[in-house]
């Protein structure tokens, strides 16, 4: 096969782009047309859910209930900004790249791939964090006398990495029915709960010496900023579902539909749980729980149920993250970002080493058992991919402001500009919570960028769809 190179003197720090042959988009295809707007649904609250049974409470040792709540209630309006951003920029330009081909196109080469690499960072270390939490739930349950997690998350990783190379279509419906028990599984909580619930547990945490100190902010204002990374623990990945698009029939009008029916019933889900785990459980006994939901409801029945229920909640995001990486690893592998080899579908159109490769990646890091550390660095790769997509948004309002865009965010760019300053604020708070982490996902990235900048830029692949969406809007810009 031969290919036809030529250079692109218009990409900001210059690019080399070649066509490829058509053999080799064919065997880098997904299968088209098989999602709707109600999987896509299902898809983007499977994203999140596991976040709902375990995660966020480690923001209540970090500020107290007041300042996880205070942060939840500013994390929920920024992820609904954000994606009433993202539903539009999904209907203009709907490809498997989600964030990066929104980025490409409003930001270049080099604000795509940063974009796509926060988010592949932010993807293969959330399962390791989810993994984790599995083991959890698993050990008390006392399931087959398992008290070491390490073997439940190689399986966790091989049985569900098996069930998306069978096809998008089986993982999809496999995913909607978990996410389903899961949703289940939180309204058998909630019911639960208001038995054991105690005003007087919201607050229980001895205040410090901390500026603004209470028994609403233990931990005085400061609090509320560090209890942010887990207040988007409730949301963290929704905005996953546009990387569905090539999979989606009729895309412009069922992925904004899909992500906003998701944020919708997250947003519901989020406060049910913050109140009544916390007024149930207590905030210092939940501060440090690894299933706060089982711990919230004590011994009786209603607490066995959830436990059960709560390991459906953590294998649905589990899983559809996992279909998340590998979208965006293949969507960046297919335009030549990353090695091509990654980008290579099978015979039921699944991307084989972008599913296996962020999985070893994943399981390695879930061995540390360090859940609440994986959980941050998963922050820190959402809350900079936010920062950029957002931009995205307000460059291509302003620059292309004819562009076609079957849906409109309301609000505009000041909608997705307020969504910008709280992801900024994220970012910084990251770094406050756990330095260490934050600075090892920053060098993880900043090694992603170096490769770029040496090798794959030179190779980008010019007749990939991502790459197209820019190329057209060069293209009518020389024109203008």
């Amino acid at each position: 096969m031969t290919t036809s190179r030529r250079h692109v003197p218009a990409a900001p720090g210059g690019v080399e782009e070649h066509f490829e042959s058509a053999d080799y988009l064919k065997k880098r295809q997904l299968r088209s047309g098989t999602a709707g707007w109600l999987l896509l649904a299902g898809l983007g609250i499977g994203y999140v859910i596991s976040g709902d049974y375990s995660g966020w409470n480690f923001g209540l040792a970090e500020g107290g209930f007041g300042g996880l709540a205070i942060a939840a209630v500013v994390i929920a309006g920024m992820y609904l900004a954000l994606v009433l951003g993202m539903a539009e920029l999904s209907s203009a330009l709907p490809a498997a790249g989600g964030g990066y081909t929104f980025a490409r196109r409003a930001l270049g080469p080099w604000g795509g791939f940063a974009t796509g690499t926060a988010i592949l960072i932010e993807y293969s270390i959330a399962p390791a964090a989810i993994a984790t939490f599995i083991g959890a739930y698993v050990e008390s349950l006392g399931l087959f006398g398992i008290t070491d997690g390490w073997w439940i998350y190689l399986v966790a990783f091989a049985v569900f990495i098996g069930i998306h190379l069978a096809g998008v279509g089986e993982a999809l419906k496999v995913m909607f029915v978990i996410t389903a028990v899961a949703l289940v599984g939180l309204v058998v909580f909630a019911i639960a709960a208001l038995g054991h619930f105690d005003l007087a547990n919201l607050t229980n945490i001895a205040p410090t010496d901390a500026a603004g100190a209470s028994s609403f902010l233990p931990h005085g204002y400061l609090g509320i900023w560090a209890a942010i990374p887990f207040a988007i623990w409730f949301f963290l990945a929704v905005e996953g579902v546009p990387l569905a698009a090539e999979e989606t029939a009729n895309p412009e009008r069922n992925v904004p539909r899909g992500i906003i029916a998701a944020i919708s019933v997250l947003l519901i889900t989020c406060a049910t749980v913050l109140v009544l785990a916390t007024g149930s459980g207590g905030a210092e006994q939940m501060s440090a729980s690894g299933n706060p939901l089982v711990e919230a409801l004590g011994d009786g029945t209603a607490a066995k149920v959830v436990n059960y229920i709560g390991l459906a909640g953590l294998i649905a995001s589990f899983f559809s993250i996992i279909y998340a990486y590998s979208r965006q690893l293949f969507a960046l592998s297919r335009a030549g970002y990353l090695p091509t080899v990654l980008s290579v579908t099978n015979s039921r159109k699944a991307p084989m080493l972008a599913l296996i490769v962020p999985g070893v990646i994943g399981f390695v890091l879930s061995l540390t058992g360090k859940g609440a550390l994986l959980l941050n660095m998963a922050v820190f790769g959402a809350a900079l991919s936010y920062v950029l997509m957002m931009v995205s948004h307000i460059v291509l309002r302003r620059r292309e402001p004819n562009m076609r865009r079957p849906y409109r965010t309301p609000g505009g760019t000041l909608t997705t500009g307020f969504a910008l300053v709280i992801a900024v604020l994220a970012v910084i708070a990251t770094f406050l919570v756990d330095v260490v982490a934050a600075f090892f996902c920053l060098l993880v990235f900043a090694g992603f960028m170096v490769y770029f900048a040496l090798y794959s830029r030179h190779k980008l692949v010019a007749n990939s769809p991502d790459e197209e969406f820019a190329m057209l809007a060069e293209a009518e810009s020389e024109l203008k």
